[in-house]
């Protein structure tokens, strides 16, 4: 087996879907599928269970996950001693939630990359709260997350604010919304399609309380460790009885019977903090935190 295959198959385990697996791995769904097929033929054993809602691993799955990551370990922490001879640069390792604005990251990379040319980026999708974790743990040099940390080990600096508006099914916003966009209010008696608490505590807390005041109940959320992702919104909006909440610059290809509509007073506003080691010294890392700070600010469309 080759590491590559190692990984996709510990992700596919872990996150038990083959369509979330590929968004951690940022590859297609059908070349992760056929992967996994390949890799199960190649064997000549099942490794995985698969079932119309989801993915579980089978006995020989479970001795293969374990192996696997106990050989990754093993291989990254190679990697990693070798990667202190190295002097050709160094690597700023960045974590980003799953939804940012789409010219966030392009100029400060860009200004990065001008003026230090060795430093490599390496980015990863990963929750506030495990972006924190792995801030504090010496895995990353830099996060963009959804809440300013407290104590003194790391610094933060509020990067970018954007008004949330609500994603409806049609035929239901038809009742809602005026010429203005959605009253959060109006929104009572739908159910909320929310993030789970574990990945951001405080900017959920801080979401729901608003959503308190105003009439509309949190409802449910997606389970702990499962990130919120675009087609698990759009699945649940488009049946009428829910709502999602998402920023003007949503990019993600809806149905026909689903728009973005915004809230009428921005009473939702979501904040992305750049955060990195209060201890840093790389000059590097200053420079991509400042290029962050310099973009220019967004307009919520008309």
């Amino acid at each position: 087996m080759e590491i590559r295959e190692m990984r996709m198959f510990i992700a596919v385990v872990e996150e038990g879907t083959v369509t979330a697996a590929a968004r951690r791995l940022h590859i297609s769904q059908p070349a992760l599928s056929q992967a996994m097929v390949a890799l199960e033929r190649r064997l000549g054993l099942q490794l995985l269970v698969r079932h119309r809602t989801g993915i579980t691993p089978t006995d020989a799955g479970r001795t293969l996950l374990a192996e696997s990551r106990a050989v990754l370990a093993r291989h990254d922490q190679a990697v990693a001693a070798l990667t202190r001879h190295d002097s050709s640069g160094d690597v700023l390792r960045l974590g980003i939630p799953l939804e940012l604005p789409p010219e966030l990251l392009p100029a400060a990379l860009a200004s990065l990359s001008a003026a230090y040319p060795q430093t490599r980026v390496q980015a990863r999708h990963a929750s506030s709260a495990e972006q924190l974790d792995g801030l504090r743990d010496g895995e990353l040099d830099v996060g963009l997350v959804r809440e300013r940390p407290p104590g003194p080990d790391l610094d933060a600096m509020l990067t970018v604010e954007e008004p949330l508006g609500v994603l409806l099914a049609r035929a239901q916003a038809e009742a809602l919304a005026t010429d203005r966009g959605v009253r959060l209010d109006a929104l009572a008696g739908l159910e909320w399609v929310g993030f789970p608490r574990s990945g951001s505590p405080a900017w959920f807390d801080e979401l729901t309380a608003v959503l308190r005041s105003h009439g509309v109940s949190p409802g449910s959320q997606a389970p702990a460790g499962e990130p919120l992702i675009a087609e698990v919104k759009l699945a649940s909006v488009t049946s009428g009885r829910a709502f999602a909440l998402a920023p003007p610059h949503w990019s993600q290809p809806m149905p026909n019977d689903v728009s973005w509509y915004p809230l009428v007073g921005s009473p939702l506003v979501r904040r992305t903090w750049a955060v990195w080691a209060a201890d840093s010294r790389r000059l590097d890392i200053a420079h991509f935190v400042d290029a962050l700070q310099n973009e220019p600010p967004r307009e919520p469309p008309p």
